[in-house]
Protein backbone atom coordinates (compact mmCIF):
# COMPACT_ATOMS: atom_id res chain seq x y z
CA UNK A 1 0.00 0.00 0.00
CA UNK A 2 2.80 2.42 0.91
CA UNK A 3 5.74 1.62 -2.18
CA UNK A 4 3.63 -1.04 -4.57
CA UNK A 5 6.25 -3.00 -6.69
CA UNK A 6 8.65 -1.23 -8.94
CA UNK A 7 8.35 -0.25 -11.71
CA UNK A 8 4.65 -1.24 -13.04
CA UNK A 9 2.66 -1.54 -9.38
CA UNK A 10 1.59 1.72 -7.87
CA UNK A 11 1.23 2.19 -4.62
CA UNK A 12 -2.22 2.31 -3.74
CA UNK A 13 -1.88 5.02 -0.77
CA UNK A 14 -0.45 7.56 -3.45
CA UNK A 15 -3.80 7.92 -5.65
CA UNK A 16 -6.14 6.43 -2.81
CA UNK A 17 -4.17 7.72 0.22
CA UNK A 18 -3.32 5.33 3.16
CA UNK A 19 -6.69 4.95 4.74
CA UNK A 20 -8.18 4.40 1.05
CA UNK A 21 -10.55 8.06 1.04
CA UNK A 22 -9.46 8.71 -2.20
CA UNK A 23 -10.71 11.76 -3.83
CA UNK A 24 -13.59 12.92 -6.56
CA UNK A 25 -10.81 12.24 -9.37
CA UNK A 26 -10.61 8.83 -8.23
CA UNK A 27 -12.52 6.74 -5.80
CA UNK A 28 -13.23 5.68 -1.97
CA UNK A 29 -12.01 2.12 -1.65
CA UNK A 30 -12.09 2.23 2.36
CA UNK A 31 -14.26 -0.86 3.59
CA UNK A 32 -15.22 -2.27 0.07
CA UNK A 33 -15.67 -5.61 0.57
CA UNK A 34 -13.23 -8.23 -0.68
CA UNK A 35 -14.85 -9.85 -3.50
CA UNK A 36 -15.95 -6.66 -4.84
CA UNK A 37 -12.57 -4.88 -4.96
CA UNK A 38 -11.00 -7.68 -6.66
CA UNK A 39 -13.56 -8.09 -9.27
CA UNK A 40 -12.99 -4.66 -10.42
CA UNK A 41 -9.09 -5.15 -10.58
CA UNK A 42 -10.26 -7.99 -12.86
CA UNK A 43 -12.55 -6.02 -14.73
CA UNK A 44 -9.54 -2.96 -15.48
CA UNK A 45 -7.21 -6.28 -16.77
CA UNK A 46 -10.07 -8.02 -18.89
CA UNK A 47 -11.51 -4.39 -20.75
CA UNK A 48 -14.72 -4.83 -19.02
CA UNK A 49 -14.00 -1.48 -17.15
CA UNK A 50 -12.27 1.56 -18.67
CA UNK A 51 -13.06 4.76 -19.25
CA UNK A 52 -15.19 7.69 -20.89
CA UNK A 53 -12.45 9.44 -21.25
CA UNK A 54 -9.40 7.54 -22.86
CA UNK A 55 -6.22 9.58 -21.84
CA UNK A 56 -7.67 10.20 -18.07
CA UNK A 57 -4.97 9.20 -16.02
CA UNK A 58 -6.48 8.02 -12.59
CA UNK A 59 -8.32 5.39 -14.83
CA UNK A 60 -4.91 4.81 -17.10
CA UNK A 61 -3.08 4.19 -14.16
CA UNK A 62 -5.56 1.72 -12.46
CA UNK A 63 -5.61 -0.47 -15.99
CA UNK A 64 -1.96 -0.73 -15.95
CA UNK A 65 -1.81 -1.58 -12.38
CA UNK A 66 -4.27 -4.09 -12.33
CA UNK A 67 -2.28 -5.28 -15.44
CA UNK A 68 0.66 -5.84 -13.82
CA UNK A 69 -0.07 -6.56 -10.18
CA UNK A 70 -0.18 -10.40 -9.27
CA UNK A 71 -3.18 -12.41 -7.78
CA UNK A 72 -1.53 -11.89 -4.35
CA UNK A 73 -1.24 -8.53 -4.37
CA UNK A 74 -4.87 -8.10 -5.41
CA UNK A 75 -6.01 -9.84 -2.38
CA UNK A 76 -3.51 -7.88 0.16
CA UNK A 77 -4.86 -4.75 -1.24
CA UNK A 78 -8.08 -6.04 -1.15
CA UNK A 79 -8.10 -7.07 3.04
CA UNK A 80 -6.41 -4.20 4.18
CA UNK A 81 -8.68 -1.56 2.76
CA UNK A 82 -12.09 -4.15 3.37
CA UNK A 83 -10.59 -3.42 7.25
CA UNK A 84 -10.84 0.11 7.13
CA UNK A 85 -14.00 1.59 7.91
CA UNK A 86 -15.29 4.26 5.79
CA UNK A 87 -15.52 7.75 6.72
CA UNK A 88 -17.93 10.87 5.40
CA UNK A 89 -15.37 13.32 4.20
CA UNK A 90 -17.96 15.85 1.70
CA UNK A 91 -20.46 18.18 2.80
CA UNK A 92 -23.11 18.79 0.32
CA UNK A 93 -24.35 22.81 -0.44
CA UNK A 94 -27.37 23.11 -2.65
CA UNK A 95 -26.46 26.85 -3.85
CA UNK A 96 -27.66 29.03 -7.14
CA UNK A 97 -23.78 30.02 -7.55
CA UNK A 98 -20.29 28.87 -6.93
CA UNK A 99 -16.95 30.03 -6.22
CA UNK A 100 -15.56 29.96 -9.85
CA UNK A 101 -13.72 26.78 -10.08
CA UNK A 102 -10.44 25.66 -11.99
CA UNK A 103 -8.86 22.39 -13.01
CA UNK A 104 -5.66 20.82 -10.74
CA UNK A 105 -4.67 17.67 -11.34
CA UNK A 106 -7.72 16.09 -12.28
CA UNK A 107 -9.84 17.67 -9.36
CA UNK A 108 -11.48 21.03 -9.24
CA UNK A 109 -10.48 23.92 -6.64
CA UNK A 110 -11.56 27.51 -6.47
CA UNK A 111 -10.09 30.37 -5.11
CA UNK A 112 -11.22 33.89 -4.63
CA UNK A 113 -14.17 35.55 -4.40
CA UNK A 114 -15.56 35.16 -7.94
CA UNK A 115 -18.50 33.28 -8.66
CA UNK A 116 -20.85 32.36 -11.25
CA UNK A 117 -24.32 30.49 -11.92
CA UNK A 118 -23.66 26.57 -11.44
CA UNK A 119 -25.84 25.64 -14.27
CA UNK A 120 -26.18 21.99 -14.05
CA UNK A 121 -22.87 20.84 -12.53
CA UNK A 122 -21.56 19.19 -9.53
CA UNK A 123 -18.31 21.81 -8.44
CA UNK A 124 -16.47 19.51 -5.63
CA UNK A 125 -13.41 20.75 -4.12
CA UNK A 126 -11.06 20.13 -1.21
CA UNK A 127 -11.73 22.40 1.97
CA UNK A 128 -7.19 22.28 2.02
CA UNK A 129 -6.13 21.86 -1.47
CA UNK A 130 -2.40 21.91 0.02
CA UNK A 131 -2.73 18.92 2.56
CA UNK A 132 -4.93 17.13 -0.28
CA UNK A 133 -2.27 17.40 -2.66
CA UNK A 134 -0.06 16.16 0.15
CA UNK A 135 -1.98 13.09 0.88
CA UNK A 136 -3.62 13.89 3.70
CA UNK A 137 -6.45 11.54 4.11
CA UNK A 138 -8.52 13.92 6.67
CA UNK A 139 -9.24 16.12 4.11
CA UNK A 140 -13.23 17.41 3.95
CA UNK A 141 -14.69 18.66 0.34
CA UNK A 142 -17.75 20.24 -0.16
CA UNK A 143 -19.81 19.48 -3.33
CA UNK A 144 -21.63 22.42 -4.70
CA UNK A 145 -24.92 21.27 -6.68
CA UNK A 146 -28.14 23.33 -7.96
CA UNK A 147 -30.96 23.92 -5.50
CA UNK A 148 -33.21 21.32 -4.88
CA UNK A 149 -31.05 17.67 -6.15
CA UNK A 150 -31.32 16.24 -2.81
CA UNK A 151 -34.84 16.15 -2.39
CA UNK A 152 -35.08 15.15 -6.15
CA UNK A 153 -32.23 12.38 -5.88
CA UNK A 154 -34.38 11.57 -2.37
CA UNK A 155 -36.64 10.66 -4.56
CA UNK A 156 -35.33 8.75 -7.68
CA UNK A 157 -33.64 6.80 -4.83
CA UNK A 158 -36.56 5.13 -4.00
CA UNK A 159 -38.71 4.60 -7.05
CA UNK A 160 -39.84 0.91 -7.45
CA UNK A 161 -37.59 1.12 -10.71
CA UNK A 162 -34.17 2.21 -9.15
CA UNK A 163 -34.74 1.22 -5.54
CA UNK A 164 -31.05 1.69 -4.52
CA UNK A 165 -31.51 0.12 -1.39
CA UNK A 166 -32.69 -3.16 -2.85
CA UNK A 167 -28.74 -4.40 -4.02
CA UNK A 168 -26.94 -1.96 -1.39
CA UNK A 169 -28.68 -2.45 1.62
CA UNK A 170 -31.38 -0.40 4.11
CA UNK A 171 -28.98 2.88 4.50
CA UNK A 172 -27.23 2.51 1.56
CA UNK A 173 -24.54 1.77 3.01
CA UNK A 174 -23.65 -2.07 1.61
CA UNK A 175 -23.40 -5.53 2.45
CA UNK A 176 -20.83 -8.39 2.19
CA UNK A 177 -20.44 -8.31 -1.61
CA UNK A 178 -22.10 -5.38 -2.28
CA UNK A 179 -20.59 -1.81 -2.08
CA UNK A 180 -21.72 1.03 0.04
CA UNK A 181 -23.00 4.58 -1.98
CA UNK A 182 -23.99 6.31 1.47
CA UNK A 183 -21.53 9.35 2.14
CA UNK A 184 -19.34 8.91 -1.16
CA UNK A 185 -18.41 11.47 -3.52
CA UNK A 186 -21.20 12.87 -5.71
CA UNK A 187 -18.37 13.44 -8.24
CA UNK A 188 -17.27 10.03 -8.15
CA UNK A 189 -21.14 8.58 -8.31
CA UNK A 190 -21.98 11.28 -11.25
CA UNK A 191 -19.30 9.24 -13.11
CA UNK A 192 -19.86 5.62 -12.63
CA UNK A 193 -23.46 6.04 -13.26
CA UNK A 194 -22.61 8.06 -16.53
CA UNK A 195 -19.67 5.09 -17.06
CA UNK A 196 -22.26 2.36 -16.51
CA UNK A 197 -24.86 3.89 -19.14
CA UNK A 198 -22.31 4.81 -21.90
CA UNK A 199 -20.41 1.02 -21.86
CA UNK A 200 -17.56 1.48 -19.85
CA UNK A 201 -18.69 -0.41 -16.81
CA UNK A 202 -19.50 -3.53 -18.22
CA UNK A 203 -18.30 -6.61 -15.80
CA UNK A 204 -20.64 -9.02 -14.87
CA UNK A 205 -21.81 -7.95 -11.42
CA UNK A 206 -22.65 -4.55 -13.70
CA UNK A 207 -26.33 -5.65 -15.01
CA UNK A 208 -28.48 -4.21 -12.23
CA UNK A 209 -26.84 -0.90 -12.33
CA UNK A 210 -27.10 -0.84 -16.79
CA UNK A 211 -30.68 -1.39 -16.60
CA UNK A 212 -31.31 0.68 -13.69
CA UNK A 213 -29.67 3.64 -15.87
CA UNK A 214 -30.77 2.98 -19.17
CA UNK A 215 -33.77 5.06 -17.92
CA UNK A 216 -32.15 8.03 -16.61
CA UNK A 217 -30.31 11.57 -18.13
CA UNK A 218 -27.57 13.49 -16.96
CA UNK A 219 -29.90 15.77 -13.96
CA UNK A 220 -31.20 12.36 -12.87
CA UNK A 221 -27.48 11.36 -12.06
CA UNK A 222 -26.78 14.98 -10.63
CA UNK A 223 -29.67 14.53 -8.24
CA UNK A 224 -28.47 11.06 -7.29
CA UNK A 225 -25.22 11.92 -6.37
CA UNK A 226 -25.91 14.72 -4.52
CA UNK A 227 -28.53 12.96 -2.40
CA UNK A 228 -26.01 9.80 -1.54
CA UNK A 229 -23.48 12.55 -0.51
CA UNK A 230 -25.82 13.82 2.00
CA UNK A 231 -25.76 10.84 3.89
CA UNK A 232 -23.57 8.91 6.41
CA UNK A 233 -21.32 5.99 5.86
Amino acid sequence: MASGRQPDVYACGFCHRASGTGGPENADIAGLPVACFIQQIQDYRSGKRSTALSDRIPQAWMISLAKAANDDEIKAAAEYFAAIKPKKLVDVVETETVPKPTVAGWFFVTKGDEREPIGMRIIETPTDVGRFVNRDARVRFTAYVPPGSVAAGRGLAAKPEIACAACHGERLTGTDVVPGIAGRSPTYIFRQLYEYQHGFRAGPESQPMIEVVKALNEADFLALAAYLGTLER
